[in-house]
């Protein structure tokens, strides 16, 4: 069984890598054939997808995207602590 990652610690890793997808995809708008900033934005994406599967596997959906992954049986993650509250690591 794997260890279950600190709450706060994925929360900045999902805030940084949305950030890095967000600033690229402004760039992206106006510069639509740099191909060194379209890998980067993959990049990016894939960490901030995998850290939100990540974060719903142990503590519940963040974005609709995930709520399956953690969903499937119940939706009890309802009455877990919200991101923004105390609790967590």
């Amino acid at each position: 069984m794997s260890e279950c990652p600190c709450r706060k610690e994925l929360l900045n890793q999902i805030n940084e890598a949305s950030f890095a997808v967000d600033d690229v995809k402004l760039y992206l708008n106006t510069h639509p054939w740099d191909d060194e900033a379209l890998v980067y934005f993959q990049e990016y994406s894939r960490i901030r997808n995998e850290a939100l599967k990540e974060y719903a596997k142990h503590y519940g959906p963040l974005t609709i995207d995930t709520a399956s992954l953690s969903c499937e049986e119940q939706w009890d993650w309802i009455d877990a602590p919200w991101p923004w509250q105390e609790g967590g690591c």
